[in-house]
């Protein structure tokens, strides 16, 4: 009998151990998960700022171009420039533009 007393004493710190590499693992498993998730969106965020700037620089510009549309010299200077567009006795030449 002395025999089943040593086996019973064997087993408890073996589970012991087992149940602790258990929670360890279970542990490291969810900070690794959570740190990937905050790094997902720490990226994301990143990109996110990025794109803001690019759209205030966006809106910035598009502004500009709304109070520029506001003057009538400049609409008449945009339209001779972009469509052609030419005053009663005025010809318009184009030049080719050299990409050297």
């Amino acid at each position: 009998m002395p025999k089943k007393k040593k086996k019973k004493k064997k087993i408890g710190p073996i589970l012991l151990c087992f149940a602790s590499i258990l929670v360890i693992l279970g542990t490291t498993y969810t900070i690794g998960k959570y740190w990937i998730e905050i790094y997902g969106k720490y990226q994301e965020k990143t990109e996110l700022k990025e794109e803001l700037t690019s759209l205030k620089d966006k809106e910035e510009e598009l502004e500009a171009d709304v109070n520029k549309l506001q003057d009538a010299d400049y609409i008449a200077r945009y339209a001779r420039e972009k469509y052609y567009y030419s005053k009663d006795g005025e010809y318009i030449l184009r030049i080719p533009e050299d990409d050297e």
